[in-house]
């Protein structure tokens, strides 16, 4: 299951690309196909939205699948008890055979006079009831056992649900955020986002984003600082702080984050070329062999 997963999401990606590409590239046929547009594209082709798109389609994914894991358990268990009621009924049938038979070997004991019908008919009894304790508390057993892992996968059931509900949650709050166009409106919804997550460090860049709307920049450099603390190797966390610093002139921690940005994810490098934020930082020498902005 993980690997067809991973198979469809890669396949979502390519789609996003090819949608993404210009009309005029799919007019005109390529003889390197799409892998040669794509690697010579200069901007990303994506946004924040396209990127929501493909997290709430893994989110269904991931429903879907533990949607048909409750299916495949509730079959599974089904079954179980089928051949257990199937198990019992075929130890009935031999106990009732095996009176038979005993009954069948007393009466001739008797005709010869081996014994006494009182002897033969306590001994009956007494081996009937062994065999039966002895089948019941082997069912008993296996009863128990199967009660036990239907408890374990209750549980789990239990679990998943809760954690799908707190997914859906989390997506409606996104929804919200990302239809809202006031930065003030938005930092609500994040906050609720991190009170069900406290370490969603999606919601810690983009909340720092939001308050870097406002101008609180060092309210935006200590979101940005949690994220780290929390991932070292957050891209987006390292490009927000830069952000941040350049805003408040820091220039020389806001070069050191967005190498450190830029090195973990090249699209940074594009987007802080037109990212209003470097607007006094872009003109230094520095900032521009960064970008590689030298005439």
């Amino acid at each position: 299951m993980k690997h067809n997963y991973a198979v469809l999401v890669k396949a979502l990606l390519m789609a996003v690309v090819f949608l993404s590409l210009p009309l005029q590239a799919a007019e005109t046929p390529k003889p390197e196909g799409l892998d040669h547009a794509i690697d010579k594209l200069e901007k990303p082709m994506y946004n924040a939205f396209i990127e929501r798109y493909l997290v709430d389609e893994v989110k269904n994914l991931r429903t879907e699948l533990y949607t048909v894991r409750a299916e495949l358990i509730e079959k599974q268990v089904d079954k179980q008890i089928t051949l257990a009621d199937k198990s019992m009924t075929y130890a009935i049938n031999t106990v009732t055979y095996f009176f038979y038979l005993i009954a069948g070997v007393s009466t001739l004991m008797v005709l010869v006079g081996w014994n006494s019908l009182k002897d033969i008919k306590q001994r009956v009894n007494s081996l009937a009831n062994e065999e039966v304790q002895r089948i019941a508390s082997q069912y008993e057993n296996r009863l128990k056992k199967i009660e036990d892992e239907l408890n374990k996968k209750s549980s789990r059931i239990k679990q998943t649900q809760e954690e799908i509900n707190t997914t859906n949650e989390i997506h409606s709050l996104w929804l919200r955020a990302s239809q809202e166009n006031s930065p003030h409106n938005k930092i609500p919804l994040y906050d609720q986002i991190l009170d069900i997550r406290p370490d969603d460090m999606e919601a810690l860049t983009y909340k720092a984003d939001a308050a870097l709307q406002l101008g609180e920049t060092l309210w935006a450099v200590s979101l940005c600082n949690r994220a780290l603390q929390l991932d070292p190797e957050n891209a987006h966390a390292y490009y927000q702080r830069a952000c941040a610093h350049a805003e408040a002139q820091n220039f020389d921690e806001a070069l050191r984050d967005l190498e450190e940005a830029i090195r973990l994810s090249e699209a940074f490098k594009w987007e802080a070329i037109e990212d209003a934020s470097f607007n006094m930082a872009r003109q230094r020498p520095e900032f521009q062999r960064l970008l590689h902005l030298e005439d």
